[in-house]
């Protein structure tokens, strides 16, 4: 078969790809301010449920800041006055706004993961929708596992980040504001020394941040690299057991797993200083209050030990919200880091769109004509040079040649999967991209050599081409691709469950279920990309046999390194440095002498 994978010529197959490697270059950092702005126009919609989070929030913080009002009531009025039975009605009503506050912060905190699990929903809901429509060319360059981390890790960041640090942003500002009013209210010499310490708040923190952020960005490349690089491994387990290079891929992860420690490390250290100066800056204004409060008892400038017992709490409570936002910060920058990565997949251009009134078709002829195509997977590196030929409506053309010679390539832009850089290609007589591009992979079967198998049943994967058949359908066109004497003799016949890959079947057993999907599906034009190269001569002969039914009647493109199993096609296509080199049919090639004659030969020598 025409594999791509490995070669300039062509793209490596679909989640087979080796993807960024690791010593790639970094990517630039990206806008965090359109990235919050982004973030926001999520959360919009959930406008009811912030907005009770945020009522929830100015009570439970209205309520905290009586507390220490009545503190310094109980101490001066009720304590220092050795009125026992006044204290202990006081502690009560104390006891009760905070049990009141502790309701509402739970209340706000239960809204918000509401709001937060609704809006990544939402999200990731566009984001699986986005790999739907994005061109394969996409899945070419990125590796399946960085995209699967964006869709479970990064989300996940920003899940964390969204449900606590919206809520925490407005506590924080409500906290500080009726806090510091608050402490004015009751001595503005003691309020002044308070608010000294948060110039230095604001300078250790910028300072912090500013270090730390790119760190955050490179930490979310090196695990969706280190990801990628798992999903690889694990998925090609067995060519790496086939080779030998499991110590060389140990080593390759334990270099990936060790670029992600140090930048992790880096990341979380960084940011991790916030913490521990912070708490020594509120300390540090704790310290400076009882010290400053002390003299003004002293010199008697209208400070009590209940107002300083009022101040020590406001302090902690001013400084508090400060604190926790630093110890959110590493949640945050992630989270950032991690919706950067999401949006860079969103803002990936889709598949080509239709073009305005695009043609649907109940039914195709086959008419197939390649006129002048050109084509190239990178810039100055064509696969495909000036190549023109036409399949008539009913008749099976076979392409062989090299590997690497353009002959998957054409099938890929049969397909539309990619769209030719110049020339056309005709379905009856009609550019194929004026056809609705859905309506026409509706059209067109495939069966690749690589086939791949959902977790579900043999009779749902069979199905999977026509949701709508019935179970005689199913087994009619299992029968057709000689996998129904296979089938019967599985645990639950037809009902057996799969799992994802189909990995419980053999790779034979795989592929005539996927020639039996095709089947089912019944196209008007047929692709068969090495079709029965993983399956045994004898099976190959009853395969062919329904192949060959299946064929009669509609446009036939077949790939194939078994020469035999083309003799009886109406052209074969000799492709190489993607051009046509001989056409013909089989005997007619064979007297020519020519690159097939050449193949044939080998061939035959091989078996």
């Amino acid at each position: 078969m025409n594999k791509p994978q490995g070669r300039p010529a062509g793209p490596p197959p679909i989640g087979r790809h080796p993807g960024p490697r690791f010593n790639g270059p970094a990517e630039k950092a990206k806008d965090q301010k359109a990235t919050l702005k982004r973030i926001w126009s999520y959360l919009k919609n959930q406008r009811v449920g912030i907005m009770s989070s945020i009522f929830f929030v100015v009570v439970s913080t209205l309520l905290s800041l009586l507390g220490p009002l009545l503190i310094g009531r109980i101490i001066d009025d009720y304590i220092l006055r050795f009125n026992i039975e006044g204290a202990i009605r006081m502690i009560l009503v104390l006891a009760g706004i905070y049990i009141v506050s502790a309701i509402f912060t739970w209340l706000q905190t239960f809204m918000m993961i509401r709001v937060s699990q609704k809006t990544i929903r939402e999200l990731r809901q566009q984001l699986f929708e986005k790999f739907q429509s994005l061109p394969i060319a996409i899945y070419d360059k990125r590796q399946q596992g960085d995209l699967m981390s964006r869709m479970t890790n990064d989300i996940e960041n920003l899940n964390a980040a969204l449900s606590q640090s919206i809520i925490q942003i407005v506590s924080t500002v409500l906290s500080v504001v009726g806090t510091g009013i608050a402490m004015f209210y009751l001595n503005w010499v003691l309020a002044v020394v308070t608010l000294l310490v948060i110039p230095i708040i604001i300078w250790s923190t910028k300072q912090i941040i500013k270090r730390s952020s790119k760190n955050f960005s490179q930490r979310q490349r090196d695990l969706g690299n280190l990801n990628g690089f798992i999903e690889e491994t694990i998925s090609n387990s067995h060519i790496t057991t086939l080779f030998g290079k499991e110590e060389q891929t140990v080593a390759q992860f334990k270099e990936a797993n060790e670029k992600l420690r140090a930048s992790a490390l880096k990341a979380d250290i960084t940011s991790g200083f916030l913490g521990p100066i912070n708490n020594f800056i509120n300390n540090l204004g704790i310290g400076l209050v009882i010290g400053v409060g002390a003299l003004l008892v002293i010199v008697n400038f209208g400070v009590s030990v209940g107002v300083i017992a009022s101040f020590v709490t406001y302090t902690r409570q001013f400084f508090r919200p400060i604190n926790q936002l630093s110890n959110l910060f590493n949640t945050f920058q992630s989270a950032i880091a991690g919706a950067e990565r999401v949006f860079e997949i969103l803002d990936e251009q889709n598949e080509s769109a239709d073009v305005p009134e695009a043609i649907t078709k109940n039914r195709y002829e086959g008419d197939v004509e390649f006129r002048n195509v050109e084509f190239a997977y990178q810039p100055n590196k064509p696969v495909l040079r000036k190549l023109s030929f036409r399949a008539k409506a009913g008749e099976t053309i076979a392409f062989v040649g090299p590997t690497g010679s353009g002959k998957t390539t054409i099938i890929q832009l049969l397909n539309r999967f990619y769209d030719a850089a110049s020339g056309e290609i005709l379905i009856d007589g009609q550019d194929i991209k004026r056809y609705k591009m859905a309506n026409l992979r509706n059209h067109i079967g495939v069966v690749l050599q690589d086939t791949y198998l959902f977790s579900g049943s043999v009779r749902e994967n069979i199905r999977y081409g026509k949701l709508d058949a019935t179970d005689e359908e199913v087994e009619r066109a299992a029968e057709t691709a000689y996998a129904h004497n296979f089938i019967k003799y599985l645990p639950q016949g037809y009902d057996t469950m799969l799992v994802s890959g189909g990995m419980n079947l053999s790779q034979g057993q795989r592929q005539l279920i996927a020639i039996a999907r095709a089947i089912l599906e019944d196209p008007d034009i047929l692709i068969l990309d090495e079709a029965t190269s993983s399956v045994d001569t004898m099976t190959e002969v009853h395969i062919q046999k329904g192949l060959n039914n299946l064929m009669q009647g509609r446009t036939s493109f077949v790939i194939a390194h078994r020469l035999k199993t083309i003799e009886n096609a109406d052209q074969i296509l000799v492709i190489k440095d993607g051009a046509i080199l001989e056409q013909g049919n089989h005997d007619g090639l064979m007297e020519q002498k020519g690159l097939y004659a050449s193949l044939q030969h080998q061939l035959q020598v091989q078996q």
